[in-house]
């Protein structure tokens, strides 16, 4: 999914992956490849909160989350804490921690357009207020809106004091405008703010992976999930590099100590037949080995 959290990328369900792959920009790559890669890639340089919860689903229900990391939660508790959290918010819409945390969990539920709704009635009220635009640009960002998003990632970052998770964001924006040259320096900068940062790592990854890239996509990958902090959306991505690379015993063993089996196997089966369309599996190949030859 920015004073949050970093805007790492996340995968889900596969039947969100397509709905989220279409907030891809187009990009200097075939149509076949931009094709696969828009109903793959679950893109969280904008999407980050978006969808399904991350962690292995629990049965059981909650009245309350008890500030548990949104991330972290299952999808009966994001639906309870939904409700809960919007009752919260409807006897109080000015209430700046309710709002935010109610804007984050519609994300997870991905009910983006009333995610954004709320928080940009939360930036007129806080004009000036850091992490309410920074807010405001990921819900912006979630919803396509991606110009405006830039400008209130820009507004909320202070020069003399550089929030890297705000680098991060600016980069990810940057990403989806199909500025990658610019978006990597700024990964970069965020790196030197924040060394080993998994989920800027991941976010670089897929930054290749938007590219087509996928070897260089992965040894990002790899190093952001053996970082000690990494989460499971970080862990996610490395699973959907592996598999978008033809591994796909491989990348449902690193999806299913995310994801249930039955999810985890879902997320490969779709890969398999994306892969298998217009022949894209053997294409992406033959560009790695032209890439190889290139090097």
């Amino acid at each position: 999914m920015l004073l949050v959290d970093a805007w790492p990328l996340r995968v889900g369900r596969a039947d969100e992956w397509e709905t989220r792959g279409q907030m891809l920009t187009s990009r200097s790559m075939n149509a076949t490849r931009k094709r696969l890669l828009r109903a793959t890639v679950a893109i969280t340089l904008a999407a980050t909160v978006a969808g399904c919860g991350t962690s292995k689903l629990t049965t059981g229900s909650i009245s309350r989350d008890g500030g548990k990391p949104v991330e972290q939660m299952s999808a009966s508790e994001l639906a309870n804490t939904g409700a809960s959290l919007g009752k919260s918010y409807a006897a109080d819409p000015s209430d700046k921690s309710t709002a935010m945390r109610y804007a984050q969990v519609l994300q997870m539920n991905g009910r983006t357009d009333q995610s954004l709704a709320v928080v940009r009635k939360l930036a007129i009220a806080y004009p000036k207020d850091r992490e309410v635009l920074a807010a405001y640009g990921k819900a912006l960002a979630s919803a396509g809106e991606l110009e405006p998003a830039l400008d209130a990632v820009r507004r909320a970052q202070t020069p003399e004091y550089p929030d890297w998770k705000l680098v991060s964001a600016e980069a990810a924006i940057l990403d989806q405008l199909g500025k990658s040259g610019e978006a990597r320096k700024l990964y970069r900068r965020a790196l030197d703010l924040k060394p080993n940062d998994p989920s800027i790592l991941s976010n670089l990854g897929m930054s290749y992976v938007l590219e087509g890239d996928l070897r260089t996509a992965e040894t990002y990958m790899r190093s952001a999930s053996s970082q000690p902090n990494a989460d499971s959306r970080v862990r996610q991505n490395l699973a959907l590099v592996v598999g978008l690379q033809g591994r796909f015993e491989e990348a449902e063993k690193i999806a299913s100590a995310e994801l249930s089996p039955e999810q985890a196997k879902a997320n490969v089966t779709y890969l398999r037949g994306m892969l298998a369309q217009q022949n894209a599996w053997s294409q992406l190949k033959d560009d790695d080995k032209k890439k190889s030859k290139v090097n």
